[in-house]
Parts: structure tokens; C-alpha cells; sequence
């Protein structure tokens, strides 16, 4: 039976466009992609989060499906989960 440790994210290394490492907790990154969410365009969305209606709503689906959000040409933010201690 695997270990649920492995399953948990509860801290992330965060890779941003032209900026250092960050590493955050899981309600930090949430606090992040909402933010960053809120200064885009929501038609620059992907579709499968345009169909959401607020930033809390896209940022947990962004957290629960994927890793990447392209900010603009040239611009990402990207999200992996880590364990911090062993």
C-alpha cells in the first residue's frame, strides 16, 4: 500500500519569468495564482478556466489539474509540489 506522504502537497517550488525559486505553502501558491489571475484578461484564459467564475474557483483548478500558466509571451509561472522534510 503506498505511503500517503507521498500524496500530499502541502509546499511548492514556484518558478516565475525572470525571478529566484520561492518556495510556498499550498494556501500561499493559492494566494499567488489568484492574484495573478485577477491582472489577466479572461479572455486570455484557457477556455477550461474561462467557464469559472471567480479567481479562488480557477486558482484551486489550476492547483488540482495542472502546473503551468502561461502569463504572457514569454511570461510563465510554474508550480511543483515538494516534500520539505524526510
Amino acid at each position: 500500500m503506498p505511503d500517503s506522504l507521498m500524496y500530499q502537497q502541502d509546499h511548492f517550488v514556484v518558478l516565475e519569468t525572470n525571478q529566484p525559486e520561492q518556495f510556498l505553502t499550498q494556501s500561499e501558491l493559492l494566494e499567488k495564482l489568484k492574484t495573478t489571475l485577477q491582472q489577466l484578461v479572461i479572455q486570455d484564459l484557457p477556455p477550461d478556466l474561462q467557464k469559472f467564475d471567480t479567481a479562488e474557483a480557477q486558482a484551486q483548478y489550476l492547483l488540482d489539474t495542472t502546473c503551468e500558466l502561461d502569463i504572457a509571451p514569454g511570461q510563465y509561472l510554474q508550480w511543483y509540489a515538494v516534500r520539505l522534510e524526510k
